[in-house]
């Protein structure tokens, strides 16, 4: 190559292999790179030829691996070209083979044209080779057809389906031979030929209709059968299972490599296990339709039930005890009538729920769902425990219905409201009575309200209870919520009692007017202990939620009581008001009147409240003490009596004393039994006499601070109304007086009853005073 060409070929290589120059480029630069860091001192430059020496060696490493790698590859391109070759050559020798058969098959299609004609011939002789081998059977069906229908008729159930097996066998090999001579043929079984033989075997499928209505007859009166004769039981259940096999055999046949072209059996699967099983289920609702329904309402429904747990039980125990062992063990027999039986008893009492039941026969559908059905005399029997479990059959009623028969139950025993108001009728009837209520072996008044009222809310409450504690609760709201309604009723009526009473307190038809309040009084404290005794009944948890608010019968009894309190107290203060006007008067001074009668009417009145129980018996005699000492110092507010002497007010304040302990022999009986209230009324009277007979008038504003410490409620009028009766306090100590109590006024403490607030004091009927002058 001359010089000259250099740059051609140069340009070439550059054109062709552009990646080369840049590799070479980039390599040139690296060695580059790397020389300058190695030589970058002049005394680097000895080691040179070191370095040059390994990397020649490294340059001859490469070059020997790169030989190496191209002629592997070279030798492995070599072997495909002579596989290609040899490729080459067999394809053209299988050609030249394909082209002498196909002329070799030309010639032949002449000699397979002649050879129709004898496979037609052979298939002929094959049907009728099939016909004659036939001939004694079906010569012989209608006879075995007749003979099977008079087994059947006998219910000889097993011999007959042997026979029916045979034939069945027969008109499926028939059809089999029919089916393989026409695949055969090449062609499919026609029409005409398998009308034929359905035709032909008509009968045996009326035997299969017949047969089968024997058979599930037989297993329908199976629970009767087992008590007298199980044998044609057994017999159905062998042939339940001789069909069981033969639908598993076929199908078995169907599936595997020889069966696939052969069809079934007309009317085959039968799977007459599965109709086993739904007879049966038919027989045992059929069985609880048995059951009367003529007298299932009512009171009637109660012996219903009964009489479906008895006969449930009894067909229950035949099934375990004879039935069971007349199937194979895998039937699960019992289960499968638990399951059956569970289903029927649902269907019923649903509908035995949906009738318009009264509450004893909510009582009875419920109290047979939740405790009989599952006690001991029925599932809960240990022996039935574990096959309940498995079957896993759930509630005769769902929660949902019995949330439903739950809510009819309460609505239906709401019925005590009419009840009730009957009762009240009654009460009220009562007290018009020309005598004293009854008292009871303690003595205490009382009428039939509470009795009856108590009684029937314990027995709702009890029976409730026999069902479960959720319908109790709801039962016991009901209950105190109808309570809680008589009892407002009750109110309104003691409020109409009184009225009635004010406008002729001398009508002889309310004699035992005060005697019938206490009465109340007493029915009141004995609904209260029911209502509280109901409420402990119930259970921590919520109830739910009800279509009312929730019931306050004792704030309603808190209300009665009250307001029948408040009348025994109005009508005690009009048996004191023909003596209140002479108390504290010039004649009371003197002679004492009328001390001791107002004393002989609290003393009665006292005596009657003993009749009440407690603890009203005690509010009764404290109320009677603040009316007593209100109307004591009301009557000292009028200024009947004004002093005009130190003597007079020594004497009106010992007639006070005296006045303070007879009333106190009278209503000791409040002290007596420990209820004293933090305030005792009694004792404002003794601190009043000190009051008024007090010797020095300066001492006043001492004691007046004492007395509104006491009594906070006490007015400036009322302190000037005792000054008055004093008659000797001047105009500067009743300034000072006055001033004191205007400065102090403390606040009611928490707790404190007011005695002065409910007492008014008359105006002055002084026009005018002189400044200068002594107000007398």
């Amino acid at each position: 190559m001359s010089a000259g060409d250099q740059p051609e070929e140069a340009a070439s290589v550059a054109t062709v292999w552009p990646e080369a120059e840049r590799a070479e480029s980039l390599a040139r630069g690296a060695a580059l790179k790397w020389a300058s860091g190695v030589f970058c001192r002049p005394e680097h430059l000895e080691r040179l030829g070191h370095y040059r020496k390994r990397e020649s060696q490294r340059t001859s490493s490469i070059h020997t691996r790169l030989k190496s790698m191209v002629q592997s590859y070279l030798e492995g391109v070599g072997w495909g070209l002579e596989q290609l070759r040899e490729a080459r050559f067999e394809l053209r020798e299988v050609s030249h083979g394909l082209k002498k058969a196909g002329l070799e098959s030309g010639c032949n299609a002449g000699g397979v044209k002649t050879l129709e004609g004898l496979r037609e011939v052979s298939v002929s002789h094959r049907q009728l080779l099939a016909a004659v081998s036939n001939l004694p059977r079906l010569y012989s069906v209608r006879g075995m057809v007749s003979e099977t229908e008079r087994l059947v008729e006998s219910r000889r159930l097993l011999e007959a389906h042997a026979r029916l097996m045979d034939l069945e066998r027969w008109q499926d090999d028939i059809l089999w031979q029919l089916h393989r001579a026409a695949g055969a043929a090449g062609s499919a079984l026609s029409a005409d030929d398998q009308e034929l033989v359905a035709t032909y075997f008509s009968g045996v499928r009326q035997l299969v209709d017949a047969l089968a209505k024997e058979l599930w007859a037989v297993v329908s009166s199976a629970l009767a059968l087992a008590r007298q004769n199980p044998t044609p039981f057994v017999s159905a259940v062998r042939i339940v299972e001789r069909e069981e096999a033969l639908d598993r055999a076929l199908l078995e046949e169907r599936e595997g490599p020889a069966g696939p072209g052969r069809p079934l059996p007309p009317g085959r699967p039968r799977c007459w296990r599965a109709r086993f099983f739904q007879v049966l289920e038919e027989a045992v609702s059929a069985r609880f339709r048995s059951v009367s329904y003529l007298h299932a309402r009512g009171p009637g429904l109660a012996g219903h039930l009964s009489a479906l747990q008895h006969g449930y039980m009894a067909d229950l125990t035949t099934v375990r005890h004879l039935l069971e062992h007349c199937v194979p063990p895998h039937y699960g027999l019992t289960g499968a009538y638990l399951r059956a039986s569970h289903r029927c008893l649902q269907t019923h009492l649903l509908q035995v729920s949906a009738w318009d039941l009264e509450s004893g026969e909510i009582f009875a559908v419920l109290n047979w769902v939740l405790h009989i059905y599952n006690g001991p005399d029925m599932m809960g029997d240990p022996e039935l425990v574990t096959e309940m479990q498995k079957l896993e059959l759930g509630p005769l009623i769902s929660p949902e219905g019995l949330e439903q028969l739950q809510n009819k139950y309460v609505q239906s025993v709401r019925s005590v409201s009419q009840w009730m108001h009957k009762a009240l009728q009654v009460e009220l009837q009562d007290w018009q009575r020309d005598q004293e209520p009854d008292t009871d072996h303690e003595g205490f008044y009382h009428t039939s309200l509470p009795t009856i009222i108590t009684q029937m809310l314990e027995e709702n409450a009890r029976v409730a209870r026999m069902i479960g504690e959720p319908l109790r609760d709801q039962t016991i709201q009901m209950g105190l919520h109808e309570m809680e309604k008589l009892l407002n009723r009750f109110r309104e009526a003691l409020v109409e009692f009184g009225k009635e009473h004010r406008r002729d307190p001398s009508n002889t038809r309310n004699k035992f007017y005060l005697h019938y309040l206490l009465a109340s009084i007493s029915n009141c404290i004995i609904l209260k202990n029911s209502a509280e005794s109901l409420q402990k009944q119930q259970s921590p948890r919520p109830v739910g939620r009800f279509s009312w608010t929730p019931p306050n019968p004792l704030a309603a009894l808190d209300r009665a009581v009250r307001r029948a309190c408040r009348l025994v107290m109005d009508q005690l203060l009009l048996d004191l008001q023909p003596f209140l006007p002479s108390l504290l008067t010039r004649s009371w001074l003197v002679q004492g009147d009328p001390t001791p009668k107002l004393c002989h009417v609290l003393e009665r009145h006292m005596e009657m409240h003993g009749r009440v129980r407690p603890p009203c018996r005690q509010r009764l005699q404290e109320e009677a003490q603040w009316l007593t000492v209100v109307e004591y110092v009301r009557a000292l507010m009028q200024k009947r009596l004004l002093c005009r002497s130190a003597e007079e007010r020594k004497q009106l304040a010992q007639q006070m004393v005296q006045d303070d302990a007879r009333l106190r022999e009278v209503l000791q009986g409040l002290e007596g039994e420990g209820s004293v209230p933090e305030v005792n009324p009694l004792s404002l009277l003794p601190v009043l006499a000190d009051f008024i007979r007090l010797k020095d008038p300066s001492m006043l504003t001492l004691e007046v601070s004492g007395l509104v410490a006491k009594y906070p409620d006490i007015s400036e009028e009322h302190v000037s109304v005792l000054l008055d009766i004093r008659g000797d306090v001047s105009r500067d100590i009743r300034g000072a007086v006055l001033d004191l109590l205007e400065q102090s006024a403390p606040p009611l403490p928490v707790g404190y009853r007011p005695v002065f607030a409910d007492i008014l004091v008359p105006p002055s009927t002084m026009a005018f005073c002189l400044p200068s002058a002594k107000c007398v």
